[in-house]
């Protein structure tokens, strides 16, 4: 949960022999946090005036379109109409969302329920509680329920990383109801995952593995993410399904098997292996929360403190290169992506 200024209070584990009693830490909401005039405030204010001069109609359109509805607008250009559709729309909820709970502005509440409301129609029109941008994407995912999976790193069944598009989708209706109190982009949340325990329902761990090869943004965090909003633990068992095991399995057993990695993919699912370690603490029927909790802090402490630079990157053209040689990053033009 990024803001333009936030405090992060610190709260101290404490341990009295065996018993733990650990206090959660937790960023203070958005809603309490003002800021004043500040180069942060002009911030602010420059990716409001950026988020409000887009055009949600030209964001919806690829979502409509999958739906067989008329869109009022043509998509945006580039990764928006060459097969990467609708990834931003996702974006864009979150984007909303915080927006509005950092400042309050009406016209981005507005904005907000028009592109739920629109994306709600969509859902409607498909009947499944699918909502998603990805060209052909009805057959692709018959497909992918019947077992047809043909999966590459970038790719699956020819369409470029649908599971990576539509966690946009998922992770911009958590944010439209956790930040910004829409009941409606929770009930479309849960009838979208809903639709993704139905698509899912029969296929092996295996099929699912191989589909996790494509990239697939932090699915398994917002499916978590869904079964503490609902109480459902349905939910926490698709995250537990959706968490990559060729990325986990080293990690418990404290082996960096990273380099040549695509550096971005991998971090989201890391943040999901934490979080559904997290909700799984009291689960007396899954004891892998400790371990994965612990491939997770042997995650961040390899990247961070093995594998990063005083800029904050971590790789090269996108890839962890040798945790022992940081030569490419210095000499090739493309560094890390973020």
């Amino acid at each position: 949960m990024k803001t333009t200024s936030f405090i992060l209070a610190l709260l101290l584990s404490v341990s009295l022999g065996k018993a733990q009693n650990r206090q959660q830490v937790s960023y203070f909401p958005l809603q309490d946090v003002k800021l004043l005039n500040s180069p942060f405030l002009q911030a602010q204010q420059t990716d409001l005036h950026y988020i409000l001069s887009m055009n949600p109609d030209r964001l919806l359109a690829p979502f409509l379109r999958e739906a067989g509805l008329t869109s009022k607008a043509p998509s945006y250009t580039n990764w928006e109409n060459t097969g990467l559709d609708g990834h931003i729309g996702g974006h864009y909820l979150s984007a909303l969302s915080m927006m509005y709970a950092a400042t309050g502005d009406t016209a981005v509440y507005n904005r907000l329920n028009y592109m739920l409301n629109e994306l709600h129609h969509a859902q409607q029109a498909v009947g499944t509680g699918f909502i998603g941008g990805t060209p052909n994407s009805l057959q692709l995912w018959k497909d992918i329920k019947a077992g047809n999976i043909r999966a590459g790193g970038f790719d699956l069944n020819g369409k470029w990383v649908p599971l990576y598009n539509i966690h946009k989708t998922y992770a911009g209706l958590r944010d439209a109801y956790l930040y910004a109190g829409s009941d409606l982009a929770r009930q479309m949340l849960v009838d979208f995952t809903d639709w993704m325990i139905d698509i899912t329902s029969d296929l092996s761990d295996e099929q699912i593995q191989d589909m996790l090869r494509s990239e697939h943004g932090g699915l398994n965090e917002t499916f978590a993410d869904v079964a503490e909003i609902t109480g459902d633990k349905k939910y926490l068992e698709l995250a537990r399904r959706f968490s990559h095991k060729f990325i986990l399995d080293p990690l418990i057993k404290e082996e960096d098997k990273l380099t040549g990695m695509h550096a971005n993919t991998q971090i989201p699912k890391v943040i999901g292996y934490k979080r559904i370690a997290e909700l799984s603490q009291d689960d007396k029927n899954w004891n892998h929360a400790a371990e994965w909790d612990h491939a997770a802090r042997f995650f961040w402490n390899t990247v961070v403190n093995h594998r990063s630079v005083c800029i904050g990157g971590n790789s090269v053209r996108e890839h962890f290169h040798p945790s022992d040689n940081f030569t490419s990053m210095l000499n090739d033009v493309q560094g890390p992506e973020t």
